[in-house]
Formats: C-alpha cells, sequence, structure tokens
C-alpha cells in the first residue's frame, strides 16, 4: 500500500511535467518534424492532419515499446547478474504461460492496430470526390511535367529545372520550374499518367505521393486548404535527370485561379496535351516495325 500510494503521488509530477513539456511544443515538433506544418497557420490540405497523426501515434507507440523493452533489459541484467562469489548457472526457468501469452498477444494487437489505423487512412485518402471542383491532368515526362486542366481546356508544358548561372553550385531557376495552379479550399482531383516510365507524383508539403505508371491512370484527390507556394518533384528514380524533374505549386484565391487560366488562353495554350509520345509504342506487338519485316 504504502508504495502503491507513493507511485500515485509520483505520477503527478511525472504528469504535469509531460503536459508543459507538450505545451511548449512547436507545431512541427507536435506533427513529428513533417514538413507543412507552422505556427497560427491552417493545415496545407483537408489531408494533411490525418497523414501526420497516423505518424507521430506510430512513433509514439513505438517508442513507448522500445522504452518498455529497453526497461526491461536493463532490469534483467541489473538485477539478475552474476553476484561475486557466485558460481555456476542459476536456476533455469521455462514455460512461463504468462510471459508467453504477453509477448504473443501484444505484439498481435499492435500489428492489428497498424493495420486498422492504416486502412481506415487509406480508405480516406483514396477516395474519390464525385464531383470534383477542379480536374487537372498529370503527364509525367522525362525529366518534366505538363498539366492539363481539363474543366477549363487550357493546358501548361513543362521542362525539367535549369541551373542557375548566378546562383550558387545546385541552384536551379525557379522561375523556369513547371508550376501547377490551385484554388484555395477547391476538391481538385488529379489524373496522373506517364509518357514513359514509372515517375511519382510528389508535393512535399501534402505529405502524399502517388506513382505514375504508363498506360494506367492513378487518381489523386485533396483540397487545398492555405494559400502558398510549395515544392514538388518525382519521387521515383527514373533516369539519368531525376533530380531535375521539380515543378512548383502554388495554391491561390478562386480570383487569382481564373486571372492564371486566362492567362494560359493569352498565350494560346488551349486544348489539351496527350501521351502520343509513348516509348511503349515502339515495342514489337505494337505496331511498330520489327527486325523482322525490316527485312
Amino acid at each position: 500500500m504504502r508504495i502503491n500510494h507513493r507511485l500515485r503521488w509520483a505520477a503527478f509530477p511525472l504528469a504535469a511535467t509531460l503536459v508543459i513539456v507538450l505545451a511548449g511544443c512547436t507545431q512541427a515538433q507536435l506533427h513529428g518534424y513533417l514538413p507543412g506544418f507552422e505556427e497560427g497557420q491552417p493545415a496545407v490540405t483537408n489531408q494533411t492532419e490525418r497523414v501526420a497523426g497516423l505518424w507521430t501515434t506510430s512513433w509514439i507507440v513505438l517508442l513507448i515499446v522500445g522504452l518498455i523493452t529497453w526497461g526491461l533489459l536493463i532490469w534483467a541484467v541489473v538485477v539478475y547478474r552474476r553476484r561475486k562469489g557466485q558460481t555456476g548457472l542459476p536456476v533455469q526457468l521455462r514455460y512461463n504461460m504468462p510471459i508467453e501469452i504477453f509477448y504473443t498477444i501484444v505484439p498481435l494487437i499492435l500489428v492489428v492496430g497498424f493495420f486498422a489505423f492504416t486502412v481506415r487512412d487509406q480508405i480516406a485518402l483514396e477516395t474519390r470526390f464525385d464531383n470534383p471542383d477542379v480536374t487537372i491532368q498529370v503527364q509525367a515526362k522525362q525529366w518534366a511535367w505538363d498539366f492539363n486542366y481539363v474543366n477549363e481546356d487550357v493546358y501548361s508544358a513543362g521542362v525539367q529545372a535549369q541551373a542557375d548561372p548566378n546562383g550558387e553550385p545546385g541552384a536551379r531557376l525557379e522561375d523556369e520550374l513547371p508550376t501547377l495552379v490551385l484554388p484555395v479550399n477547391k476538391k481538385v482531383e488529379f489524373k496522373l499518367e506517364s509518357r514513359d516510365v514509372i515517375h511519382s507524383f510528389w508535393i512535399i508539403d501534402f505529405l502524399y505521393k502517388k506513382d505514375v505508371i504508363p498506360g494506367k491512370t492513378n487518381y489523386m484527390s485533396v483540397i487545398p486548404e492555405r494559400i502558398g507556394t510549395y515544392a514538388g518533384k518525382c519521387a521515383e528514380l527514373c533516369g539519368e535527370y531525376h533530380s531535375l524533374m521539380l515543378f512548383n505549386t502554388k495554391v491561390v484565391s478562386q480570383a487569382d485561379y481564373d486571372a492564371y487560366i486566362q492567362s494560359l488562353r493569352a498565350k494560346g495554350n488551349t486544348g489539351q496535351l496527350t501521351n502520343d509520345y509513348d516509348r511503349h509504342q515502339n515495342q514489337p506487338g505494337t505496331g511498330a516495325p520489327t527486325a523482322q519485316e525490316g527485312k
């Protein structure tokens, strides 16, 4: 009883310390140092809180398991160490059913829990909008991006990142990067297609990426909720200049989005770019001449 009483009183300062420490954490720290979280700013998209929650909760659970495991190891080493003057082996124990049940059931609960929460969040992330406000077809290519604004019937073609001759080594010309413009607080659906090899569409602060596969259309649905400029890149090794397959995403007001669409029309960028150029068309069996036909 005395031990329990002491433990109860010790829990209060420990809990208070934990509350104070957590209260002093920044948004970045509370979200596991993931990008896209700033003090006093809303989440970047409608899904970033969900992704960050799964990430940080998983790490908290794993750290608790690690601390318990390390604590038990240290406790066993200290308590059951060989004392001075002891010889021989200690009493050997086998078939401790409570312990065996414990280290069988607990990992099973952890695995099932991680699986359940991952499936729950994956379903939410992968569910497409019934009526998206904006549909953008993303055409990945070595080593840049083209964007078709389907509803507005305009497009923007991009080139791979260019070195800045006046900047530091590795600096890029930001104005030359392909730019994807999105209206804030609108349902956006991306139709992801590739012209050549497998790429991966990744807007870093959106905390979600998806593969872009030749001959297959993948979909990604999101609502941008914070105005700003966010870096994007290909997250799948796709060839020699993979590191230059960069783009910027600008989340803007509806008025600025409409103005951007008008600027594309003024440039003559009307219609839709296609993925007619496809390296798979050069393979035998797809209509391309073979070596035997050439003979």
